[in-house]
C-alpha cells in the first residue's frame, strides 16, 4: 500500500500547513482527507504537492507492504 505519512513530516519541515494548502494553493480539502486516510490519489496530485513543497516524490509517499496480502 502507499503511505502518505511522510508527507506530513515534509510539510512540517517546509512550514506548510493544511490551511496554507487549501487557501494559498487551492488544494481541495477532500484531497487532503484522502491523503490522511492513505487512499489513492492521482499522480497529478502527487506532482502538485512536489511542486508546492519543492521536494521529491519520496518526500510525499512511500510503499509499505500490506500485511493482509
Amino acid at each position: 500500500m502507499i503511505s502518505y505519512d511522510i508527507l506530513w513530516q515534509t510539510m512540517k519541515e517546509k512550514g506548510v500547513t493544511q490551511y496554507t494548502l487549501i487557501k494559498k494553493y487551492n488544494v481541495s480539502p477532500a484531497q487532503i482527507t484522502r491523503l490522511k486516510r492513505n487512499e489513492s490519489v492521482s499522480t497529478h496530485t502527487i506532482e502538485t504537492f512536489c511542486k508546492i513543497l519543492n521536494c521529491k516524490v519520496e518526500d510525499v509517499m512511500t510503499y509499505v507492504e500490506d500485511e493482509n496480502e
